[in-house]
């Protein structure tokens, strides 16, 4: 099964200068924690997710009507190809754990996104051995 295939294509995403505020009433309004951002030719230069608002704006005393999402969000975003197939996207989600990753056609531009409850409603995934590398870090050697 293709990535494609299982992803969800109705993508919302940001632009660098989109403010903080609003990106979380875009992220509400979408019942979404995380949202993209993304450059004019729709790739994708950072990622913002709800914690990111609480603990690089709020916590941090920035005004979320001025400031801009590039101000906040993670630079460095780990993609994957839509024709990928999905135990590929799954070892990605792992080896960097991630719950959630962008989705790129072949020229790079943002078409969907992947993220560990899409994974579950495909019985062909490995749900479980994923979100364990995502959430235990290290815990097999600690044993």
């Amino acid at each position: 099964m293709k990535v494609k295939d299982c992803m969800c294509n109705d993508i919302k995403y940001v632009s660098p200068e989109s403010t903080i505020k609003d990106c979380a009433k875009l992220m509400s309004t979408n019942h979404i924690g995380c949202i993209p951002v993304c450059d004019t030719n729709k790739k994708v230069v950072g990622l913002v997710t709800d914690r990111d608002i609480i603990l690089r704006s709020i916590a941090c005393d920035k005004d979320v009507t001025n400031t801009p999402v590039s101000d906040i969000m993670t630079c460095g975003v780990c993609c994957c190809e839509c024709d990928v197939e999905i135990t590929e996207a799954e070892k990605l989600m792992s080896q960097n754990q991630i719950r959630r990753l962008p989705v790129v056609d072949k020229d790079n531009n943002i078409v969907g996104m992947l993220s560990l409850g899409d994974l579950a409603k495909n019985q062909n995934c490995n749900t479980e051995d994923t979100l364990e590398n995502i959430c235990c870090t290290n815990t097999k050697n600690a044993e």
